[in-house]
């Protein structure tokens, strides 16, 4: 391009990228969450997703404030994942809100992290009945035992299963 002794045009600067606003019902719930239970972790907040750790200790003070404080009075699902190199296997409650209107879509996952050779954790039954089946599945699945729980045995696995649970990360399925 030949030059004129005219000034070029410089392109147009470029705005800076928008900042995704904070997650402000994340927040505001993960603040009363602290304030009543300092110890927490706050593992993650989104828009509609707030996920925090407690100890096994504390998991049923923690559910019942969340259950009647916060109005989360509705199981969603109950997972676990074995963390073999930690020794851990961690339990998330999965809760959601279907009487407040404006937290419908808010999930607030719970989560408490046993040690793998004895996963001993207090049964949720009786802060939400829907948590039945699914702790029954972590039973099976993972080798969790929830105490309190009124009828812990196998879900969908033979009632004379005697390996390992499949999910954990040391079981080797025969023939594989």
């Amino acid at each position: 391009m030949a030059t004129t002794g005219q000034p070029q045009p410089q392109p147009a600067p470029q705005a800076a990228p928008a900042t995704a606003p904070p997650p402000t019902r994340a927040t505001e719930l993960s603040n009363r969450v602290k304030e009543r239970f300092p110890d927490i972790v706050v593992d993650s907040m989104k828009e509609k997703r707030l996920k925090i750790t407690t100890s096994s200790q504390k998991m049923r003070d923690v559910a019942l404030f969340v259950r009647d404080a916060l109005i989360f009075d509705h199981i969603s699902c109950v997972s676990g994942t074995d963390y073999i190199g930690k020794n851990e296997i961690e339990i998330i409650y999965f809760v959601g809100n279907l009487s407040q209107p404006e937290l419908k879509d808010f999930v607030i996952a719970i989560a408490e992290r046993p040690k793998r050779d004895n996963p001993v954790v207090q049964s949720l039954v009786d802060v939400w009945p829907g948590v039945e089946y699914h702790e029954r599945e972590t039973y099976e699945m993972l080798g969790v035992n929830f105490q309190g729980h009124p009828e812990l045995k196998h879900l969908l696995l033979p009632e004379d299963w005697s390996d390992l649970p499949p999910l954990r990360k040391d079981y080797n399925s025969p023939g594989r």
